[in-house]
């Protein structure tokens, strides 16, 4: 017998309900988004591959019985896309979930429950965002917690990509720059290897040194391609001397690099930008760069007249250049809604466009969603109700 529930099957577990669920699932239904139901036991690897380490190190795993890796549900956001993928349904499409999820949580239940929608396929991007950010807001309301009185903050990893590219860092460092996004320790301490050049080399070997920063490929790879055979450097399961060559240079490169003092001020001028949203474009603007940094900012600037047509007011959410959320598919807009008292998201989504094609989308599939996480609402309302 298989462990894994029948497709649209919710799973052995009996969760029992909340008092918000006829709520939002009128509030879901009215937003046009499609009810989904996911199984609780879930495939292993696609978590394992796109929620980020934060996430890895939570996730209850186990065997399958033909030896698969499995894990219980820990979001929602994956599984809603991989259904989307194996009914093929059109586009645009809004699905809503509410379930039960499960992850090892410091000084909370491993097993709460979230609901939201995910938004997959709209070509326009400000609207999409704007819509999550409304609906997002509703659902909260519809909770019994009046949005104005919770504090948002949003990030936008897109911009933070397009301006790394502008100050022409290696790919490498571009890569590890965004993996520290939102993760304050990690980012700083990249600065600070970026700022004093001082990164450890790949290795001691003056030889491979000498190759990997002279960008020789084809020196390099066979000076591993010897050491290999040779003995002298352990062969790596599945790697081949060419892809292990890459990795030296890539590593070298990182340990190399040193930001002048005026890309590496430009940039922690960014990283300190800390405002109403209303206020970010003309605050990001004067930091210039190039077509694609400026085209980002504009994007910014759409996405907050399209917040206005949704009745959210921008000046109302707070942006952080250096705010992220730590789950490795998101691409764009990012956000967290917490309360007077709660330091833990209320609610919290983003943008992930690159996901849906990875989990096997024949194309690229924008997508933004959010998730209330209804234990945390519930304990805010038990808490305001003290006298």
């Amino acid at each position: 017998m298989s462990l894994l529930p029948a497709p649209g099957d919710p799973g052995p577990v009996a969760a029992a309900g909340t008092p918000f669920d006829a709520t939002l699932a009128a509030l879901f239904a009215a937003r046009g988004a499609v009810p989904t139901a996911t199984p609780i036991l879930q495939r292993a690897e696609p978590y394992l591959d796109t929620l980020g380490e934060d996430l890895r190190r939570r996730i209850f795993l186990t065997r399958g019985e033909g030896g698969e890796t499995l894990c219980l549900r820990p979001d929602f956001t994956v599984p809603v896309c991989l259904a989307h993928i194996a009914n093929g349904a059109s586009l645009p499409r809004r699905y809503s979930y509410n379930g039960l999820v499960f992850r090892q949580r410091r000084g909370e239940t491993a097993e709460f429950r979230q609901a939201g929608v995910e938004n997959l396929g709209e070509p326009n991007r400000a609207e999409a965002d704007a819509a999550t950010l409304a609906d997002a807001f509703a659902g909260l309301d519809a909770c019994g917690l009046a949005p104005a009185a919770l504090q948002t903050v949003i990030g936008d990893q897109a911009l933070f990509e397009a301006f790394l590219a502008a100050l022409s860092l290696p790919a490498g460092w571009r890569r590890r720059l965004v993996r520290a996004f939102g993760r304050d320790d990690l980012l700083q301490a990249a600065l600070a290897t970026l700022a004093s050049g001082a990164g450890t080399p790949p290795s001691s070997d003056p030889d491979v040194l000498r190759l990997a920063r002279a960008r020789d490929r084809a020196g390099l790879k066979a000076l591993v391609a010897g050491r290999i055979e040779e003995g002298g450097l352990p062969p790596k399961r599945g790697r081949g001397a060419a892809e292990i060559a890459e990795r030296l240079l890539e590593k070298t490169e990182l340990a190399d690099t040193r930001l002048d003092a005026e890309s590496l001020e430009r940039l922690s001028r960014f990283l300190a930008i800390d405002c109403p949203a209303d206020e970010a474009p003309e605050r990001l603007a004067r930091l210039g760069g190039d077509p694609a940094f400026t085209n980002a900012i504009e994007g910014f600037a759409a996405r907050n007249r399209a917040l206005q047509a949704a009745g959210v007011d921008p000046a109302a959410l707070r942006y952080r250049a250096a705010f992220g959320r730590p789950i490795d598919y998101y691409t764009g807009l990012v956000f967290e809604t917490l309360g007077p008292a709660s330091p833990e998201p209320l609610a919290g989504g983003g943008r992930y466009d690159r996901l849906v094609g990875y989990l096997g989308a024949h194309e690229p599939i924008p997508a933004v969603g959010f998730t209330l996480w209804l234990d945390r609402i519930g304990a805010a309302l038990a808490g305001e109700a003290r006298p």
